[in-house]
């Protein structure tokens, strides 16, 4: 069991795609620039100036490129503190480098939210071997040692408890995009299943009538012609998010004309009001199940989340274009009705992508929360 695990952290692989740099790193290497300049001002035992100012600039310059390269950034700078460590116990020099050299522990934090397992392994003997060299190099107490171990340890211990949560918060929103796509292909395979159904109908007919009244089997024809262009399009649709998933629930979904069933005031929660105006006929299968859907998460996300809330209003409008759904909750600023964070509107904000929509959520203008979405009618780009 040990082996294993020992051979899982070897081959854990580097992080993808770090960021370059941010305007922290400008700020971080500012400090420590300046806590430098006030060191060697103040400090009399440092070494001279011709030589403590390269040997920061070495030590400190390689943060720029913690990221992307985190061995390469320790091998260089506690190689250089090896390097003066090792001269000083040669020579018995009393001379010592600025307190910034502190800034190293950000490259032991790097080192284990960026790198791989190999890279963090081999870095972190290095980081060893320095403190055990700084250790005979100043004679420290045991106390002492024991302390700086912990602070570089500590620095270790929470790059990776941060690359941990990295880790499972990213595969937390791609399973949570996965289940969007789930629901989503369901809805899409009850269209194509009501569209093929019409179409089966319709060739039956034209089959009765064909040898009575032909004029009658070419209407029918153009009639499936257009059914079957439409289910099409849905099928091409379908292709794009259909993720296989066994025991997949293919229960009908619900739509638009059940919205109503989410009205009311539960025990405790909120009134629920719905306003539905405009054009709302005719409206593809999957968009008017996306317009539930969306409804459903928001006022689910009102009734838990929402502190104080008294009323979630929910507003469709439609038009010959477009159905736009807007959701307010009356809750205190800050809850959300639902977590900002969360998954839910990581799930919403999947699932208007994939029919060419647009989706918003924040704080609304009266200090609740507001959840706004505009669909295509056709539930695909214009």
């Amino acid at each position: 069991m040990v082996t294993k695990a020992l051979h899982a952290l070897w081959a854990e692989p580097r992080q993808a795609n770090p960021p370059q740099r941010v305007w922290r790193d400008w700020a971080l290497f500012a400090v420590f620039v300046a806590w430098t300049v006030v060191e060697v001002v103040l400090r009399q035992d440092l070494l001279p100036l011709p030589l403590v100012l390269p040997a920061m600039f070495v030590i400190l310059t390689p943060l720029w490129w913690r990221r992307t390269h985190p061995l390469a950034t320790v091998a260089i700078s506690f190689g250089t503190l090896i390097a003066f460590d090792v001269a000083r116990i040669l020579t018995g020099e009393a001379a010592y480098l600025p307190g910034s050299i502190s800034g190293v522990l950000v490259l032991a934090y790097a080192l284990f939210r960026w790198g791989s397992g190999r890279e963090a392994t081999i870095g972190l003997g290095v980081i060893l071997v320095w403190l055990g060299i700084t250790r005979v190099a100043d004679a420290t107490s045991t106390s002492d040692a024991v302390a700086a171990f912990a602070f570089f340890l500590f620095a270790a211990a929470l790059g990776a408890a941060i690359r941990y949560y990295a880790y499972t918060r990213a595969r937390d929103i791609d399973q949570a995009k996965a289940r969007e796509r789930e629901q989503l292909a369901r809805d899409l395979h009850d269209t194509v299943a009501h569209h093929v159904s019409g179409i089966v109908i319709q060739a039956q007919a034209g089959r009765a009538v064909a040898t009575s009244h032909p004029e009658r089997a070419t209407e029918v024809l153009a009639v499936i012609e257009e059914a079957a262009s439409r289910t099409l399009t849905e099928l091409r649709s379908m292709v794009g998010v259909l993720r296989t998933t066994e025991g997949a629930d293919l229960a009908p979904r619900r739509g638009v004309a059940d919205l109503g069933q989410l009205t009311g005031e539960t025990e405790g929660g909120p009134q629920i009001d719905i306003e539905l105006s405009g054009d709302l006929d005719d409206l593809r299968p999957a968009v008017g199940a996306a317009l539930y859907r969306l409804t459903e998460e928001s006022v689910t996300n009102a009734r838990r989340h929402a502190r104080y809330a008294t009323r979630v209003a929910v507003r469709v409008v439609g038009d010959a274009e477009q159905v736009q759904l807007t959701v307010d909750n009356d809750g205190a600023l800050g809850t959300v009705g639902g977590n900002p964070s969360g998954y839910g509107l990581v799930g919403m904000r999947e699932r208007v992508k994939l029919l060419a929509g647009t989706f918003d959520a924040g704080p609304n203008a009266s200090g609740g929360w507001r959840v706004e979405a505009t669909l295509p009618r056709e539930g695909v780009s214009p």
